[in-house]
């Protein structure tokens, strides 16, 4: 446990130096994260670069890091077409929605009866009615 947190430390001490300095020697990279020797630092920058823990390269000649410039992903067009390609799919799914929603055209006409054969349902209604009328007076 300790020697991970101590991997840790290390870790979020490269990352930090990564982003304050474009270009350091192995020897203060050592003497800020206190390990013993240039070569140690070397070993562990190269471990960090091969993990993915910070983005530079090892110039293993003059015994220095230099990172690799951040790149303002806002001035690129990423952000928009990430943007945009959420707003679409959302649209998307508005569009069937409402698309699932809607009657067919002209759905409610079919069901609607004429005035003749809402005169003949309403004329036979009334002649039921009379006929059921009769019935209970005879009963009687």
């Amino acid at each position: 446990l300790i020697n991970r947190l101590r991997h840790n430390v290390i870790k979020t001490g490269l990352r930090r130096i990564n982003l304050s300095y474009s270009r350091i020697s192995l020897a203060d990279v050592a003497r800020k994260l206190k390990l013993d020797s240039a070569a140690d630092a070397e070993c562990i920058v190269a471990k960090a670069i091969r993990d993915g823990v910070i983005e530079a390269t090892i110039n293993h000649n003059e015994s220095y890091l230099q990172s690799k410039e951040t790149v303002d992903l806002y001035s690129t067009q990423e952000p928009q077409l990430a943007f945009h390609k959420r707003i679409s799919f959302c649209l998307n799914i508005h569009n069937d929605a409402v698309k699932a929603m809607t009657f067919p055209p002209d759905a409610h006409k079919e069901e609607l009866e004429s005035s003749e054969q809402r005169r003949e349902r309403l004329q036979q209604e009334q002649e039921l009615a009379q006929n059921l009328a009769d019935e209970d007076e005879d009963e009687l």
